[in-house]
């Protein structure tokens, strides 16, 4: 845990600069999630970011931009619904999956014909950005700063935590706002396909598009963090409705079970002496401290982890999605940022 953490002042922020023209990897909070970062336009350093992540190479990165006018000299083709989209939310936690244009690289889109684009809104991401682009570079590549399959990092440390050495400096900007990554919607074939749940709800994309977007098919192209098992604990993990959550507990409650919990509406029993974490009950909430609980239950040196699971409503849909895919059982994939 050596990695270089530093605030983000303009002097760290020249430096994180100098070190991406070299080809390094630098760490950096977004709103969403911290992003592990490489020059976007140089393939020997955006192959560094799948090294340090142990990362397929067929599973692309997302480019991050400083303005949404740079949308153009990325994708050969923005189709309106999309630029609306990007007027809407951009800078925030919204990706565009859109045709490639020509010069980038399929170490980028992990060999597919479509970019993930998206403009942060975080002050830090946007004084880097804009920061690189001053010194001629064009995008930063970033997924989240993580080891692939494991928790996201929302905060400086938890980067720190998971890549050490593997990374030449981390800009330290506080906990991320958001906490969870960014809403994925694809303009590859026709109408748009939402790729994953984020930041952004569909309501809000609905009232821009007019429609809501429609669910993946096979044809739909990969994107980052739609594997089915990624955001994972080390420890395993199960997911629990609240009306059985209690007796769950109660069932495993000898002491070689050792069993943390993470409840949301269910109370704390009486006699439990275990590790029990209560979450807010508001999605958004519940959302920006999501990751840092599921780290520190992690580290509780328990046996399961039971999670209480959220409700079957919109509002909860991108925390359901990343608490079914962190409790699949195999850690096999990945997050990204959004």
């Amino acid at each position: 845990m050596s990695a270089r953490i530093e605030p983000a002042s303009p002097a760290a922020i020249a430096s994180a600069v100098a070190c991406l023209r070299r080809g390094e990897l630098v760490a950096f909070p977004t709103e969403t999630v911290y992003g592990l970062g490489a020059d976007a336009a140089d393939p020997h350093a955006v192959r560094r970011i799948f090294a340090a992540k142990g990362r397929p190479a067929d599973h692309p990165v997302i480019v991050h931009l400083a303005e949404s006018e740079d949308v153009d000299a990325w994708a050969r083709a923005v189709p309106e619904g999309a630029r609306r989209l990007a007027a809407a939310f951009w800078p925030g936690p919204l990706t565009l999956i859109l045709p490639r244009a020509g010069h980038v690289t399929d170490v980028v889109t992990g060999g597919q014909d479509s970019v993930g684009l998206r403009v942060p809104s975080h002050p830090v991401a946007r004084a880097l950005l804009a920061a690189f682009a001053r010194a001629g570079g064009a995008g930063i590549a970033a997924p989240s700063a993580n080891r692939f399959g494991r928790i996201s990092p929302t905060t400086a440390a938890h980067v720190a935590e998971d890549l050490g050495d593997d990374v030449a400096m981390i800009l330290d900007g506080g906990a991320c706002a958001v906490g969870i990554e960014s809403t994925i919607v694809a303009f590859t074939a026709g109408e748009p396909v939402l790729l994953r749940p984020g930041g952004i709800g569909i309501d809000a994309l609905a009232r821009v598009l007019g429609h809501a977007p429609r669910s993946p098919d096979a044809a739909a192209p990969r994107a980052s963090g739609t594997l089915a098992s990624h955001y994972a604990p080390r420890t395993p993990a199960r997911l629990v409705d609240a009306a059985t959550l209690a007796s769950e507990v109660a069932r495993r409650e000898a002491p070689e079970a050792r069993v943390a919990v993470l409840a949301r509406s269910v109370a704390r029993p009486a006699d439990f002496a275990g590790h029990w974490l209560a979450a807010p009950v508001d999605p958004g909430r519940y959302a920006h401290d999501l990751y840092a609980n599921l780290r520190a239950l992690d580290r509780a040196d328990v046996t399961l982890i039971l999670i209480e699971a959220p409700p079957d409503d919109d509002a909860w849909l991108a925390i359901r999605d990343r608490l079914t895919r962190a409790t699949r059982g195999d850690a096999t994939a990945e997050s990204d940022l959004d």
